[in-house]
């Protein structure tokens, strides 16, 4: 799974049962209330793999195993984060993200009779150091966004995004570049 190659999502017991225990932690961090920021802090720090010591993740949060997440510091999510994490997912240092965000390692193969056997791989995905991304954005595997960037709400981010720049759209693409 964390090389890229086809695993068995559906009936890998291993898999299963991790990704069970992820869910239960989500589960519990979505309904801690607002105001016990000291227990949702302790909780982030047992859901995702490796955080600094400045972030806040608003809730609700999904991921479907959290060891696979890194976030930076002074990294701030709003409402409704989804990391499908089957593979890597590193987020540097200063990065905001608006409500309504999705970044999908997993990938289905295009073949029928392999993808009906549960079988499926991933890609990482990079974000860098000083980036904002708007609202309702999903970033797919195998993306690597550069450092000092703005991704716009609404797009989709299917191919790498190089640094200091804007970029937008479905597929996103640069639009600008910024200082």
């Amino acid at each position: 799974m964390l090389n890229g190659e086809l695993y068995d999502t559906n009936y890998d017991e291993l898999l299963i049962m991790e990704r069970s225990k992820c869910k239960t932690l989500c589960f519990k961090y979505n309904n801690i209330s607002p105001e016990k920021t000291e227990e949702r802090y302790k909780l982030i720090k047992e859901i995702v793999g490796r955080t600094k010591e400045k972030f806040l993740i608003e809730q609700p949060l999904m991921c479907d195993y959290g060891y696979n997440i890194e976030i930076g510091e002074n990294f701030y999510s709003n409402h409704n984060l989804i990391i499908l994490d089957f593979t890597k997912v590193t987020f540097g240092d200063n990065v905001f993200i608006a409500p309504n965000c999705g970044f999908y390692t997993a990938s289905h193969p295009l073949d029928y009779e392999t993808r009906n056997k549960g079988l499926e791989s991933a890609k990482p995905i990079k974000v860098g150091n000083s980036v904002w991304i708007g609202g309702n954005v999903v970033v797919l595997g195998g993306v690597i966004i550069g450092n000092n960037v703005v991704i716009g709400a609404g797009s989709v981010v299917t191919k790498d995004i190089p640094d200091n720049c804007l970029a937008f759209g479905v597929p996103a693409k640069k639009i600008k570049d910024l200082q």
